[in-house]
């Protein structure tokens, strides 16, 4: 190789050493510090623990940390990117998703002994809640929310669920119950179809149930479905059901990829030379 081709590789270098060696240290850190059961949680392992993975033999080329034969495949990055963004996504549109919005409804219209249990352990599963934990009604899934969710934040860095403004919600939607007729309220019967058919798609998917939600919940934002206390409605429960079905039809990496398209376009769209900048427009001002 020679001396000017290498000299211009150096950059290249330098930031794979430090994102290997910065990924190793992050990664010993944790193992020293942050608890068993977060490590073990899948959100630490789907989010946190698979990028450090990355960032130590993809970029750093740092062998020997991980067990021999369970390396980092082809395409590894781009599989695990979209599903931590879907994730992360969810802790954002939480309000939307399917596992808030039928323990809401489950809440009011008084099966919720019945269901929340349910949706709890499907959380649990997640690391959202505490798994040593009985949750039997929604209050108490959002104290659990509230105290998990602040320790996510603090010792792995996700962004912390808005469990105050889950709260002014569930009083909003309790308020709305109370003044209209209980026949406007989905049966309990549409209720809990919607909530078999989330299990049913993330077993058929291999996601986890908080997955498949998250997916949803990006979906329902984005039509403008769901208001502060004004998820009492079936049409929520409709368009959950629908894409359901366009999801099991599709799949799950199909259905998730038409709903970040637009992002990622808008994303890329910010390097085209035709797009001005405010750094454009200061050097034209100087």
């Amino acid at each position: 190789m020679g001396l000017k081709r290498y000299l211009l590789s150096v950059p290249e270098r330098v930031i794979r050493s430090a994102a290997g060696l910065g990924a190793g240290l992050t990664r010993e850190l944790a193992t020293l510090s942050l608890p068993p059961a977060v490590r073990r949680s899948r959100l630490y392992q789907n989010i946190v623990d698979t990028l450090l993975r990355y960032l130590i033999e993809e970029v750093g080329g740092v062998d020997g940390v991980y067990p021999t034969g369970a390396q980092a495949s082809d395409g590894f990055l781009t599989r695990r990117a979209a599903g931590n963004v879907i994730e992360l996504a969810g802790y954002a549109a939480f309000r939307a998703s399917p596992v808030w919005v039928l323990a809401a409804l489950a809440d009011v219209c008084g099966m919720g002994r019945h269901l929340i249990p349910e949706i709890a352990d499907a959380l649990k599963a997640d690391g959202l809640l505490d798994g040593d934990t009985r949750f039997t009604t929604i209050d108490q899934v959002l104290d659990g929310l509230e105290r998990t969710s602040a320790r996510m934040a603090e010792t792995i860095n996700t962004p912390p669920l808005d469990v105050a403004a889950l709260r002014q919600e569930l009083a909003a939607i309790r308020d709305d119950a109370r003044r209209i007729r209980p026949a406007a309220l989905p049966s309990r019967q549409q209720i809990v179809s919607v909530w078999r058919e989330l299990q049913r798609a993330s077993i058929e998917q291999r996601r986890s149930v908080f997955q498949t939600s998250s997916l949803l919940a990006l979906s329902a934002t984005r039509v403008g479905l769901v208001r502060t206390g004004r998820v009492l409605g079936s049409a929520i429960l409709r368009h959950y059901s629908t894409t359901l079905d366009e999801l099991r039809r599709v799949g799950f990496a199909a259905y998730a990829r038409a709903q970040l398209t637009p992002y990622a376009r808008a994303a890329a769209g910010q390097f085209s030379p035709a797009r001005r900048t405010l750094t454009d427009r200061l050097l034209d001002r100087m």
